[in-house]
This record gives structure tokens, C-alpha cells and sequence, in this order.
């Protein structure tokens, strides 16, 4: 049996000192949204909370959806590097990078040299997206879709590219046995598309699961706890959200933190999940059990 647990949405707080020479072009309108609303939403110690209690599950791997910085800043990308040693070995975490990580030209590639290992695993043709890591008959596939937008923009992307990649990475996979998780952090169904903050080639990654199959798509980007499903190859694919770790009691946009834990155990010819999801409830300052469910 593996245990998988997937966090998202980290934004990490509060902000480091901004200079007037940071605030420029798009992370003006971020830093002025940071302080009008969202320093008030995201905290640290709920995320301290969270990721406590979430490592004293002691899960056999995590995955983590993205977006761990708010303005991309070298200072931010640096913390972010510290926080995730503290998450764990880089052997038994894996990033996905998401749209805040990408928030302006060149920080991805800042975040993909500071972050090393975790933004890293087994590729094909070179390219960094999609990246595997194998933990006994799991396989965790993160894909990319950070790009940098212009601002109040907050779409991703999945180029037909990296759409070539995933499909000729699932086909090995799932020929091999594998059960299959694909990381993304914008979600990829249909229900949450939207033109400022969706995903662009939603329907190109779609296609992809339909004609090579997966076993689960992890995402975050929404801060709302979800369950969706997409056509896969031989079966309708779970598409699970997860809300924002750092995503205060009280606020009026997302859903409070939390997790989800995964239990994977190979059952005859097929597979057994259980999804179990921890954290806060809007009252009450408990990180609860809120729900189990039984995907396969």
C-alpha cells in the first residue's frame, strides 16, 4: 500500500520587503491585491497547522500543486526552496508549479534552479514537463502549466508539445502497470474553465487522458475543495481539487485549509483508493477528518 498526500496552494506569508524596483508591471496589481485582500486570507500559522498535521500522517510521498509563492520575487522563491526542505526529502515531495510561481518572465526558471530536485524526476526528450517519479507501483506524472500572464490574468497552459510528452509517458506507464497520478495545477475538466483564470488547451489534456487513461488528476489553482471526472481510456478519471493551505478560517473567497491523503493498494487485476480529505471546517479551530470517499 502507498500513501499520497496533495497540498496546494501554499502562498506563502507574510511578504518579504517589496522594493518600488520590484513593482513592476503585473506585480503591481499583485502586490496592491495582496494588501487590500489577500494578506487577510492566507496565514501562517493555519499553514503551519496543516502541514504538521499532515506530515504526522507520514505519508509515503506528497505532491504539492503549485503556486507556493504570491509575486514570484527572488526572496519568495528562496523561502519557498526552505519551506519545502522543511516539507520533506526531496525524494518524497514533487511540485508542480502553478500561475503565482510563474507570475512574471523568467521566475519559473528561477524556481526550477532554486527548487532543484523537487521540480525534477524522470523525462523524456529532455524537457522538464512532464517529469515522473516512481514510489513502488504509483507513478506521479507533473506536468507544467505556469506561464506568465499579463495582469488580472491568471489562466494556465498545456501546449501540444508537452500534450505529446504526457501521452507517450502514460502509454509506458500504463502498459507497465502503474497506477497513474497527473499533477496540473489548473483543472483540466470542463466545469471550471474560465477566460480569465482557466486553463488554455484544457481540451488538449483532456484528449490526451481519453486516449491513454489515467488513475487520478490531482490540481489545485481554485482554493475549493472539488471532486470532477473526465473521460479516460477505459474508465471516467477523478479529478480532485484541494483547497489552499494557508487559506484562513473566516475568509470570504475560499474554502479553509486543508489536505487530501490518499491510500493506493493494488487489488487483483485492479486497484483500491481511498481519498480521505483533513482540515479546517469554517467553525471550530480542530483540523477534522471531513470526509472519506472510496474512488476505486
Amino acid at each position: 500500500m502507498i500513501t499520497l498526500a496533495h497540498i496546494s496552494d501554499i502562498h506563502l506569508s507574510p511578504l518579504p520587503q517589496v522594493g518600488l524596483s520590484d513593482l513592476v508591471g503585473k506585480r503591481i496589481t499583485g502586490f496592491l491585491n495582496w494588501k487590500l485582500k489577500r494578506h487577510g486570507e492566507m496565514n501562517v500559522g493555519t499553514l503551519a497547522s496543516l502541514v504538521a498535521h499532515m506530515q504526522a500522517q507520514n505519508a509515503d510521498f506528497t505532491a504539492v500543486t503549485g503556486d507556493l509563492t504570491n509575486l514570484a520575487l527572488d526572496s519568495e522563491v528562496e523561502r519557498a526552496g526552505k519551506w519545502l526542505e522543511n516539507l520533506g526529502d526531496s525524494e518524497r515531495v514533487a511540485v508542480c508549479p502553478g500561475n503565482h510561481d510563474a507570475y512574471v518572465p523568467g521566475a519559473l526558471e528561477n524556481a526550477q534552479n532554486l527548487w532543484g530536485k523537487y521540480l525534477t524526476g524522470e523525462t523524456i526528450e529532455g524537457q522538464p514537463f512532464p517529469f515522473v517519479r516512481r514510489v513502488g507501483e504509483v507513478a506521479i506524472v507533473s506536468c507544467s502549466s505556469a506561464v506568465p500572464t499579463p495582469p488580472f490574468m491568471a489562466i494556465g497552459r498545456f501546449e501540444e508539445k508537452q500534450a505529446s510528452r504526457l501521452a507517450r509517458i502514460l502509454k509506458i506507464l500504463g502498459d507497465a502497470g502503474y497506477f497513474r497520478v497527473v499533477l496540473i495545477h489548473h483543472p483540466p475538466n470542463a466545469e471550471l474553465q474560465h477566460p480569465s483564470f482557466g486553463l488554455k488547451g484544457h481540451r488538449i489534456f483532456r484528449q490526451v487522458i481519453a486516449d491513454n487513461g489515467a488513475e487520478l488528476i490531482l490540481h489545485g489553482h481554485t482554493h475549493r475543495s472539488s471532486i470532477h471526472h473526465i473521460p479516460g481510456k477505459n474508465h471516467e478519471v477523478p479529478v480532485i481539487g484541494v483547497a489552499a493551505a494557508s487559506a484562513a478560517q473566516g475568509g470570504t473567497l475560499d474554502d479553509p485549509a486543508r489536505y487530501n491523503l490518499f491510500r493506493i493498494e493494488k487489488s487483483g487485476d485492479g486497484w483500491e483508493c481511498v481519498m480521505r480529505e483533513f482540515g479546517f471546517q469554517r467553525l471550530g479551530s480542530e483540523i477534522v477528518m471531513r470526509m472519506q470517499m472510496r474512488i476505486y
